[in-house]
């Protein structure tokens, strides 16, 4: 192997601005391994970071003395330690989390990502996959291909990463067996070919050896081809290939130091740009042309894929975070319905209709996803009937955003086509996606203007308008404190609308159940009523359980700020089964009623509620007098 490695001692000789002049140009590539475990892909990584000498001399002591304790057999290091930092990953030796490391060859620099093998973390293997230009899909030569191996070829080929290599490992073991080694490239091409992976560079390798590491392995006089890291040096990158599409770079900054500068800071997703060029910036489709590009070191005549700069337009075009710059006769598509691959990364099953935070490159939007149109076996290729989307499982859905997004297919651009979703109660990355394209109905869908605006609804009624959504158990109360507001509110000559959960079922909802999804579901619609009904400038009541506290707060965002008033009736479920009006909570007991809210389906109480009642301590009247006393004035 070629390589310049440098001890302390050297440095200091060197010139090191010489040094740093000689190494800042040379190219980065990002890669992976992974497969299945056990496959030796922390091996491999340390076999990489020991042979290009990129381990001081203390790491390396302590590297043999770990090596002992887990009794590494026949070989004085284990180079699985170098990468396996975590204590459990040595205890139970296997990775767990993603592992980056650093190593650099006299052509190229690399950044490499160990990903774990187990199942339970193919979430982790998808973090490291996002950004990697090329993935080495290690098999064990005395296992084949295993059901691993496919999981993450799969799932490798939909991340977009376009240059795979199959590393027959552990070949040592099999004494070098030519047929054997040729019937796992053959039994691997074949599955390649049903994924769409149609090129991958084979090449036989022992992690533990060396062979056909950095140099041509005499143990294997039958491969012709290069050495892994002669290969990982010549292949192409997605920067050089991403430069050749047209300009694309997310808005991250409004860079506004003085009056005199204003420039719009991001990194350049594709394309090039140089001053002088036409630019479109979206949503807004207006145009301009480049006036100058700007970098901490001063400015550029040219910039591309991969930099991050500030571009300054001749014209002041409104322009903010999360809009995007694009050439001006090649912009990239706006909609607000898609169809997208899914990888579902949470131990919570997907919830179909449930409003997740959604990020696509520096833009944030809420956004639901339908009931899957099916799940992918990644073993079979199998489409799969499915209801939703349990961890680690992947499916084709369709998404709505509540607003248009600037977006690409992620098979030609994977900044502008790759998201993630975020629950927006816990916080937590639930899943990662791909968009394919828009769908046809969003384009034919337009929003109509009217004449009569809101506020002017709101003027003739002399009111403000609001939403007050009075959620808890069945059995709090809710319908009937609800019902004594209303009329408060009508002796105040109000214009008020009360909409109850039974009464909503017996029509606009009589189509729903009572599972999960369904819940969820009836609640987004009361939600997109509740709006209408405000714009309209009413006062509007709503009794449901509405058991999750996701939903109760999608109905918040739809509304603007201070119209919704979310009042908790807080009734310990033994008070609220004690009085079972409607006698429900015997049958859910007795399980004749299935999903029942405070039984066998759980309700999760508002942690900041804008108002509560307690009905123990309170009557409906007294309850509503509260109420009513807490939302006054009322314009």
């Amino acid at each position: 192997m070629s390589s310049e490695i440098y001890k302390t001692e050297d440095l200091i000789a060197e010139d090191i601005d010489a040094y740093l002049e000689k190494h800042q140009h040379k190219t980065m590539l990002r890669f992976i391994t992974c497969g299945s475990v056990d496959d030796g892909k922390s091996t491999l990584i340390g076999r990489l970071l020991y042979d290009s000498k990129m381990i001081f001399e203390d790491q390396l002591a302590a590297l043999e003395t770990d090596s002992k304790k887990v009794g590494t057999q026949g070989q004085e290091i284990d180079f699985a330690l170098l990468v396996d930092g975590l204590a459990a990953e040595r205890e139970q030796g296997i990775t767990i989390d993603v592992a980056y490391r650093f190593f650099a060859t006299e052509n190229r620099k690399f950044i490499v990502a160990d990903c774990p093998g187990h199942e339970q973390y193919t979430r982790n293997m998808v973090t490291g996959a996002s950004t990697a230009d090329l993935a080495v899909i290690l098999v064990d030569a005395r296992k084949g291909v295993l059901v691993q191996t496919r999981r993450h070829s799969f799932l490798c080929q939909k991340l977009g990463i376009r240059n795979i290599v199959l590393a027959v490992n552990k070949m040592d073991l099999i004494d070098y067996d030519q047929d054997k080694y040729d019937t796992i490239v053959a039994d691997y091409a074949a599955f390649a070919d049903e994924i769409g992976i149609t090129d991958f560079t084979a090449m036989p390798i022992s992690g533990f050896k060396g062979d056909n590491i950095t140099a041509p392995s005499a143990n294997t006089p039958w491969y012709k081809g290069p050495p892994l890291v002669a290969h990982l040096e010549a292949v192409e990158i997605n920067a050089a290939h991403d430069a050749e599409l047209p300009l694309s770079m997310p808005v991250q900054w409004v860079n506004r130091p003085n009056l005199d500068f204003r420039g719009f800071s991001g990194l350049i997703a594709t394309g090039a740009v140089k001053p002088g060029d036409p630019v479109r910036v979206l949503p807004s489709g207006k145009t301009s042309t480049v006036k100058s590009i700007t970098t901490f070191d001063g400015d550029l005549d040219e910039a591309q894929a991969g930099q991050s700069v500030t571009i300054c337009l001749d014209d002041e075009v409104d322009c903010s975070r999360g809009d995007v710059i694009a050439a001006a006769d090649a912009p990239p598509e706006v909609s607000d319905q898609f169809e997208a691959t899914i990888v579902w990364l949470d131990d919570e099953a997907m919830l179909p209709g449930r409003a997740y935070q959604m990020k696509l490159a520096s833009q944030t939007v809420s956004a639901t996803i339908a009931e899957p149109k099916y799940e992918i076996n990644v073993n079979t290729l199998e489409h799969l009937a499915a209801k939703t989307l349990d961890l680690n499982a992947i499916g084709v859905a369709e998404v709505t955003t509540d607003k248009p997004v600037i977006f690409e297919p992620y098979s030609e651009n994977r900044a502008l086509g790759g998201f993630i979703l975020i629950d927006k109660i816990s916080n937590r990355t639930v899943g990662a996606g791909m968009l394919h394209f828009s769908l046809r109905r969003a384009q034919n869908v337009h929003w109509q203007p009217t004449a009569v605006t809101r506020e002017e609804h709101a003027s003739l009624k002399n009111q403000k308008p609001l939403v007050l959504w009075f959620t808890g158990l069945s059995g709090s109360g809710k319908s009937t404190i609800a019902n004594e507001v209303e009329k408060a509110l009508n002796l105040m000559n109000r214009h008020t609308f009360l909409l109850d959960g039974d009464n909503v079922r017996h029509g606009l909802n009589k189509d729903l159940g009572f599972t999960d999804a369904d819940r969820i579901e009836n609640i987004r619609r009361i939600g997109e009523v509740t709006k209408l009904m405000a714009d309209a400038g009413l006062i509007v009541l709503t009794a449901f359980i509405s058991p999750f506290r996701a939903e109760r707060q999608m109905v918040r965002d739809m509304l603007p700020d201070g119209e919704f008033i979310e009042i908790f009736v807080d009734t310990p479920l033994e008070v609220a089964e004690e009085r079972d009006v409607k006698g429900l909570y015997k049958k859910a007991r007795d399980g004749q009623l299935k999903n029942f809210t405070g039984i066998d389906s759980p309700y999760e109480p508002p942690e900041n509620a804008d108002i509560t009642v307690n009905t123990v301590e309170m009557s409906p009247a007294e309850a509503a007098e509260f109420i009513v006393r807490k939302i006054t004035p009322l314009k």
